[in-house]
């Protein structure tokens, strides 16, 4: 008797998650058939058009771009992620009995870093042509 007692109970539990899962699906569904419904729908050849930033699409769709501006920005999202790992590091730094070990922890994630930057700076990468 104990044991069906825990499976209804372990049951009910679940029941709710997946009721809640399928109010949220029929909210989006409906939110999204209320849209359709209720749009406009007036289609003329500007709205047609290929819209980038208010400027008429002339030529090719297809456009070359600098790869270097690319790795300035994948370069920024590297330091930038690192950086957010020097704020966990500065409260456990605090905390006592882990001043040394996380001391050196931090110096060898930083000669990685600047290791990285030697690297990118050797190969031309930060000179900007």
């Amino acid at each position: 008797m104990h044991v069906t007692n825990v499976a209804v109970s372990y049951y009910q539990s679940y029941s709710v998650v997946g009721l809640l899962a399928l109010v949220g699906v029929l909210f989006v569904a409906v939110a999204f058939g209320a849209g359709r419904l209720l749009r406009p729908v007036v289609p003329t050849p500007e709205k047609l058009l290929t819209y980038e930033c208010g400027v008429d699409p002339v030529g090719e769709g297809w456009a070359h771009t600098q790869v270097r501006y690319y790795v300035y920005a994948f370069l920024y999202v590297i330091f930038a992620v690192d950086s957010i790992f020097l704020f966990p590091w500065a409260t456990v730094f605090a905390a006592p009995g882990f001043g040394a070990t996380t001391l050196v922890e931090m110096f060898i994630f930083l000669g990685f870093l600047a290791v990285g930057l030697l690297y990118a700076y050797k190969k031309g990468v930060l000179t900007w042509t």
